[in-house]
Order: C-alpha cells, then sequence, then structure tokens
C-alpha cells in the first residue's frame, strides 16, 4: 500500500512540472465547450427566436405583391429590408455583400397580374369540371415568371432547403387565396367576405411537438446540454498527450529498468498511473460541468441541467475516464518517442471524436461508417452521457453503452501489458 501512495506522489509530482499537459488537458476543453456552445446556442436562436435579414426588391404595383410579402412576414422567419425597384441584379448583389443580409427576393413587375390571370384560368377549369359555368378559359394567359432569390454561397444547403419551403408556403397561400376569391365571385356574383376567407384559409390543423425522454419529462434539451457531455469526453481523452508522454519519457531514461531491480513490480507503478490521471479526468469532468452550471448563465447561455440519476453521472465519468487513461497508457507503451505519443495520441482522438459523434452527428453519416462509428470508444461514451443529459434516462438505462466501453477499456489494458511483456519491460 505505501509502494502504491508513494508512486502516486511521484507521478503527482511529474504531473504538476507538465504545464503544457496541464493547459492542454484544461485549457482547451474549457475553450472549446464555451465557443462551440456559444456558436451552436447563437445558431440554435437564429433558427427559433432571431430572423434572417433579407432584401425585398418589389417591382411590381398590384395587391397581391403586397398580400405575398405580408404572408413572408407572417412567417416570421425573415426580416425584410425593402430596397428600390429599380435596383438591378447587380447592384442587389453588391448590397448583399456589403451588408449582413444574406438573402435577396425580386419580385417581377407583373406579378399581381400574372397571379390573378392564373387564378381566373385555375377556377375556371375547376368550375367546368364541376357542370357549372366558369366562363370562358384564357388560354393566352402565360405562366407566372419566377421569382428571383439571392443567396450567399456560404449558406448551407439544408438552410437554403428551408427559405425556399417557407418562400413556396407564402406563394402557395396567396394563390390559393386568390382562386378561391374568383371561384366565389363567379358563383356569387359578389366578392368572398373577409372573415369566409379567413375561416377557409386559416383552418391549419396545428402540430404538438414533443421531446421523448426515459423519464417523461419534456424539458427541451438546449445547446449546452448537447456540448457540455462531449467535450468533456474530448477533454479526458486529451490526457494521451501528458500520461502517453510522461510514460515515453520513463522509458527512455531508464525507469522502467531501475524498477526491475527494486523489490516491486511495475504493476504498482500502471496502477498508480491510472489512479493519478483518472483522478484528473474526473476533475476535468467536474471542472466543465462547473462551468455549465454557474458560468454559462453569466454570459448568456443556457444552463447545463445536471441528470437526475448522479450515481450514474459519476460512475458513467468514471467508466469514461478510465477508457481515456487506459488509451493513453496504450499509446505511450508503443509511441517511441515523445513526439510520436503527442502527434499520434492528438490526431487519433480528433478522429475517434469525428467517427465517434462528437462532431457531426451519429445520424447525419452515412451508412458505410455506421460500424466504424461503434469501434470509436468517445462514441459509446457520448451515447451514454446523452442518455443521461438529453434522455433524462438513469444508469438501468444506459448500461447497453457501457458494456461495450468497459470491453474496449479491458481490450486497450490488455495490449498495453502485452506491448510491455514483448519490450521486456515488466
Amino acid at each position: 500500500m505505501f509502494k502504491l501512495w508513494y508512486t502516486i506522489v511521484k507521478d503527482l509530482r511529474i504531473l504538476s512540472r507538465d504545464k503544457v499537459g496541464i493547459a492542454l488537458m484544461f485549457g482547451m476543453p474549457i475553450a472549446l465547450v464555451l465557443i462551440i456552445t456559444s456558436i451552436q446556442n447563437n445558431t440554435f436562436e437564429l433558427v427559433n427566436k432571431n430572423k434572417v435579414s433579407l432584401l425585398v426588391c418589389n417591382r411590381d404595383t398590384g395587391k397581391i405583391s403586397g398580400e405575398f410579402l405580408q404572408a413572408i412576414d407572417q412567417i416570421g422567419m425573415f426580416k425584410m429590408l425593402n430596397i428600390p425597384k429599380g435596383e438591378t441584379n447587380k447592384a442587389i448583389t453588391k448590397r448583399m455583400n456589403n451588408s449582413d443580409a444574406p438573402l435577396a427576393i425580386v419580385i417581377p413587375a407583373d406579378f399581381s397580374v400574372k397571379i390573378d390571370l392564373q387564378a381566373k384560368t385555375v377556377s375556371a377549369k375547376a368550375l367546368n369540371t364541376f357542370g357549372l359555368d366558369g366562363g370562358k378559359i384564357d388560354s393566352s394567359a402565360s405562366k407566372v415568371l419566377p421569382l428571383n432569390l439571392f443567396y450567399k454561397p456560404a449558406l448551407q444547403e439544408q438552410f437554403r432547403r428551408s427559405v425556399q419551403g417557407a418562400l413556396y408556403s407564402a406563394l402557395q397561400l396567396i394563390e390559393s387565396k386568390q382562386i378561391l376569391r374568383n371561384m366565389y365571385l363567379s358563383i356569387n356574383e359578389k366578392k368572398l367576405p373577409a372573415q369566409l376567407e379567413n375561416e377557409l384559409l386559416n383552418n391549419k390543423i396545428a402540430i404538438n411537438e414533443t421531446p421523448v425522454s426515459k423519464d417523461g419529462s419534456r424539458t427541451v434539451p438546449n445547446a449546452s446540454q448537447h456540448n457540455v457531455p462531449a467535450w468533456t469526453i474530448f477533454a479526458m481523452f486529451f490526457v494521451v498527450i501528458s500520461l502517453a508522454g510522461s510514460i515515453v519519457r520513463e522509458k527512455l531514461s531508464g525507469s522502467f529498468i531501475r524498477l526491475k531491480t527494486l523489490p516491486t513490480n511495475y504493476v504498482v507503478a500502471l496502477l498508480s498511473k491510472q489512479l493519478t490521471y483518472l483522478a484528473v479526468t474526473m476533475l476535468q469532468a467536474a471542472v466543465i460541468f462547473a462551468i455549465g452550471i454557474w458560468v454559462f448563465p453569466v454570459i448568456g447561455l443556457p444552463v447545463l441541467n445536471l441528470p437526475a440519476d448522479m450515481f450514474g453521472l459519476i460512475l458513467v465519468s468514471l467508466i469514461c475516464g478510465w477508457c481515456a487513461v487506459s488509451y493513453a497508457i496504450c499509446i505511450g507503451v508503443f509511441a517511441q518517442t515523445q513526439e510520436q505519443a503527442n502527434g499520434f495520441g492528438a490526431i487519433s482522438i480528433v478522429m475517434l471524436a469525428a467517427i465517434g459523434g462528437l462532431m457531426v452527428p451519429s445520424f447525419a453519416m452515412p451508412e458505410s461508417f455506421r460500424l466504424v462509428m461503434k469501434l470509436s470508444p468517445l462514441h459509446w461514451c457520448l451515447e451514454a452521457y446523452y442518455g443521461l443529459f438529453l434522455e433524462g434516462g438513469n444508469l438501468g438505462d444506459v448500461v447497453a453503452n457501457i458494456i461495450p466501453l468497459v470491453m474496449i477499456t479491458i481490450f486497450f489494458q490488455a495490449i498495453a501489458i502485452l506491448g510491455l511483456k514483448a519490450k521486456k519491460l515488466i
């Protein structure tokens, strides 16, 4: 027991001298969780609360174009900025480049006339089909010229599709409204009452959104719930920089050989390193969780809500930390130099994070990556944390994620011991 204690003290002293390693293990994850949570929170607010600036060049003077713009405004997605109708397309793109507006729409000059003609044609065809007198169909009525939507190339395709869907919705609304007016006028020979028009067009079925959680709560997860667990895992695995480098230094300095001449076993030193750096990973988790709880609200970010099952959270954190330490030891055993340990360790962690779902959601990955994703220990760590933080589960709900994680950890331990034996260091 005394041997283990003094070995832990030795490892703590070595760790305290590694200023760069401590900075990477604590400073970098804290910076990452603050920056990325802020960015993702702003993205959520852009979609849910803020409005996207939309330059509007309305070259039409009719009533229908005004109703179309009103329909766009009611969607609540855009902040419309009117610009002179005489501006050319080149001037509009220049104005977009000089402002923060990522979108611009140009309504053609005969928009209202063409919409009205098209609506009369459609209503006449419908009435004639019903056996009613819909009047003469104007076959010469030309189609409405398309709207011109300008966008900055930085906008992602998914967001552009959302914008197109919103504009199509507004177009469909005014087209339906105009067709309904013409049909009512043809049948009753008077205008459609405004109250009846609203009842017919605004009779929409409501959609209730309910987040699915294991505890039955309806709390909507925020950006903090998504990012804090993910980057806590990333921080844990980055102990590879310090721990693997420490093992390499001991190999190069001959500490392994000297330990073989003493009445002790290197298993004690290996256990000491695991306990020391496991404590470091738990401290990392505590620091990042504390920042999410107390610092985030001060800087305007949503507060981190801890899971109800605190024992499950502690156990999952311990297993994730143990896996990270085991991986770092494995890298340190096989690396020949400290540069190899640091370079391969850092790059491999980034790659494992990418394929494990920390950087790209697992559901968005191609089918070919699904099997590779399950080989990443960071994937199982993330799934276990998400089961607690996002789904409101308890320890029993994440056991299916913990078991593969423990198996991967044991695999890393076995590989490290086999490597030490092959190098005749133990």
